[in-house]
């Protein structure tokens, strides 16, 4: 029969499990697709630009992103719900993606929320993985929640 001395024994335990937690932390953080709303620019038509900077690192290419958006306007009105398509994303690798919004100037958008993932496609990618790595930021005064 086997002797365990109790306290070294619950210590082993205990730093095992600390381990295997960091490593999951390690894993959740490095598993991560991230967009930012980068800038606003008004278009010569008076639209506004929309440029995105997005980061896949769900450790597999993207073959296809689509996310459904509503722009609120200054006052916290729904102003327009769109889908904005970012096509393919390689893994580990930043991309830009522009979308021009006729007919809404830049100084009018109060808000960005992504509402919805309506297609994520990558090779053994299951549907919600791409909406539970989802990290939103700004780099305007415009906030972008999700």
């Amino acid at each position: 029969m086997l002797a365990f001395h109790r306290p070294a024994f619950c210590c082993a335990l205990a730093f095992l499990g600390a381990a295997t937690m960091a490593q999951a932390d390690e894993t959740a953080a490095a598993s991560a697709l991230t967009l930012t709303l980068n800038s606003l620019h008004t278009t010569e038509t008076g639209g506004c630009r929309l440029s995105f900077v997005l980061q896949n690192d769900l450790g597999v290419a993207l073959d296809s992103l689509k996310a459904e958006a509503v722009l609120f306007d200054a006052t916290g009105q729904v102003a327009t719900l769109t889908l904005f398509d970012f096509g393919a994303l390689p893994e580990g690798r930043p991309r830009v993606r522009q979308f021009d919004l006729a007919g809404q100037g830049c100084n009018a958008i109060g808000g960005v929320l992504i509402n919805g993932i309506g297609t994520c496609e990558g090779a053994g990618l299951a549907p919600d993985v791409c909406l539970g790595a989802l990290h939103l930021a700004s780099e305007t005064d415009i906030e972008v929640t999700g």
